[in-house]
């Protein structure tokens, strides 16, 4: 696989089989991805891979949380500016058209979305899942960097056969990882992210991206 192939192929897949994830693969997407650029090669990322019981233990008691309407955990970042501007706020809200469209949830079936919403917390079924935390000194340059790793991961995953999930929704229940995976407490869970081999029959939903014009500005002579 190319590299153009791996980046066009990644999207957020959310449906995995439970075939296991070989921890073969996973080194070695883990330490090519180790070479993904930092500001003055500081490697501001803190990863915690996470597979058999003690994923099973975080599902676990994720789930039995939001059964029983414990409330999130209180944040520890922002994950969204509270007055998202144009044109990100009309992007935002065609995401979640399509993406509950394609589930055939109306916008006013609020439980419903919940209940698709949850599935984040069961990681949609992957049998392995990626912890990935910053230090609580870092500044906005080290956060950007620690977003070009884990892109650099999911690219890489995508060469050795996985797919990925990245889910900011993991920091919503930030405490219960933390239980399981014991970090330092100057560590910030910034998100997890899903891994597995898709499953193919649950059908798939690729969100589309804006035009370039509407990103890009060329400048000079090309």
């Amino acid at each position: 696989m190319d590299a153009y192939q791996a980046v066009t192929s990644r999207r957020a897949v959310r449906a995995f089989t439970g075939r296991p994830v070989p921890r073969e693969a996973l080194e070695r997407v883990l330490s090519a991805a180790a070479w993904a650029p930092s500001g003055s090669n500081i490697q501001p990322w803190h990863t915690y891979v996470v597979t058999g019981a003690p994923l099973a233990e975080i599902k676990k008691r994720t789930g039995e949380r939001l059964a029983s309407g414990d409330p999130w955990d209180e944040p520890e970042y922002e994950m969204y500016p509270p007055a998202l501007k144009s044109p990100y706020r009309e992007r935002r809200s065609a995401f979640g058209e399509q993406r509950y469209g394609a589930l055939g949830i109306p916008r006013e079936d609020l439980e419903a979305r919940q209940r698709a919403a949850a599935a984040n917390w069961d990681c949609f079924g992957a049998p392995a899942a990626l912890f990935c935390y910053i230090d609580r000194a870092m500044g906005p340059a080290q956060w950007a960097d620690v977003g070009m790793y884990l892109q650099t991961v999911m690219l890489l995953l995508r060469a050795e056969g996985l797919h990925s999930c990245p889910q900011m929704a993991w920091a919503k229940f930030h405490r219960t990882v933390a239980k399981v995976l014991s970090p330092p407490d100057q560590l910030i869970l910034f998100c997890g992210m899903s891994i597995g081999f898709e499953d193919v029959t649950a059908g798939d939903t690729r969100i589309g991206r804006a035009p370039l014009d509407e990103t890009v500005t060329f400048a000079g002579c090309l």
